[in-house]
């Protein structure tokens, strides 16, 4: 069989699993279990099954792979496509998670409007053994998704089938409470907090912290600012509104970009970081350990929830019992130089 390139000129197809099997003298069975490195295998029959891949030069078709074994060692992803710190770096750090599990990766977003059904349908035209959804906005109505092959969520906002999927993700309504209740832990009678854009289900999830840590302490909630988009010129809006009221001393922003904008207003308005005023953020970018102050903030291990999230699902493709709830401790406190002790009363500086 001869197939026609893109001028016009005919090439030979490539050696198939048989060719290997015969030069081998071996079966196709047991060239797929060398290929696919599964056990049971001879050392010298792996070896002969190797120099007959080398030799023949043999590239595992995918479509035939996945009718010998039924599976395509191939997960997708569904993601927003973004640049922004937290969705490109735990984008990258699924994609190194499958690798070492033996995957290649496809990857849909939604970045051009796509949606996230439309994006779980390209994948499964392609050939998937799994989905992992990692797209972090919603309309803040469930998504209900219908799929045949395993589905894992790093967020909420997703009803998957029953025993065919998991929401796996870092607890980021935990992470906010460690964010304000350092603050409040300082003296400050109460914390605000810059939000970011709320259809992103983890800057709902950051607000939500937030409210639960003042609550739990009976701090009182002081009004939110306009939501930012992440960006550091969001931030600085935000925190040209905080500083002019003298009675903000502790702020907890949505992420580290917006951080920086705030540390700008701060220092424009006069507002000394950490003696007037503590500022908290949260991601670890890393330039955050080289603003001036350094920037407390809460890290997110991405790779945590990565393997997390790649183990949960390769073990429902395996059709083995996975963990269900969020990655461990994948966030922490790291405590730097942009929080401090809230100053004495002042009894000229107005209450809230």
């Amino acid at each position: 069989m001869t197939t026609t390139g893109a001028t016009g000129g005919r090439r030979r197809r490539g050696p198939g699993m048989t060719e290997v099997a015969r030069a081998a003298g071996v079966s196709q069975k047991t060239v797929s279990r060398v290929v696919n490195g599964e056990p049971h295998v001879s050392p010298e029959v792996r070896d002969r099954v190797l120099r007959a891949v080398r030799d023949l030069d043999y590239r595992p078709n995918t479509a035939a792979r996945a009718l010998l074994l039924g599976r395509y060692r191939r997960i997708g992803v569904v993601s927003l496509g973004s640049s922004l710190y937290g969705p490109s770096t735990l984008l990258i750090a699924l994609e190194r998670a499958m690798q070492r599990a033996g995957y290649s990766v496809a990857l849909a977003s939604t970045l051009e409007g796509q949606q996230v059904s439309a994006a779980v349908d390209a994948l499964l035209e392609q050939g998937v053994d799994g989905i992992v959804l990692s797209e972090p906005i919603d309309d803040g109505t469930p998504l209900r998704l219908t799929a045949d092959v395993p589905v894992v969520s790093l967020g909420e906002g997703v009803e998957l089938m029953p025993g065919a999927g998991l929401v796996v993700g870092a607890d980021g309504v935990a992470a906010a409470r460690l964010a304000t209740e350092h603050l409040l832990s300082l003296g400050h009678r109460t914390v605000w907090h810059i939000p970011g854009p709320q259809d992103w289900w983890a800057a709902r999830d950051r607000l939500r912290g937030w409210r639960e840590a003042l609550a739990a302490a009976g701090a009182p909630e002081p009004p939110l600012p306009s939501p930012g988009d992440w960006s550091p010129a969001s931030g600085y809006a935000a925190g040209r509104q905080l500083a002019r009221l003298a009675d903000v001393t502790a702020v907890f922003v949505a992420n580290d970009d917006m951080a920086i904008g705030a540390l700008h207003a701060f220092a424009d308005a006069g507002r000394a970081v950490p003696g007037d005023v503590s500022v908290v953020g949260y991601d670890d970018i890393p330039a955050a350990a080289h603003l001036f102050p350094p920037l407390t903030t809460v890290r997110q291990d991405f790779a945590a929830v990565a393997d997390r999230a790649v183990d949960a699902l390769i073990a429902l493709i395996e059709g083995r019992p996975a963990p269900a709830g969020p990655a461990g401790r994948a966030v922490e406190l790291t405590v730097r130089a942009s929080t401090g002790p809230v100053r004495g009363p002042d009894p000229a500086r107005p209450r809230p």
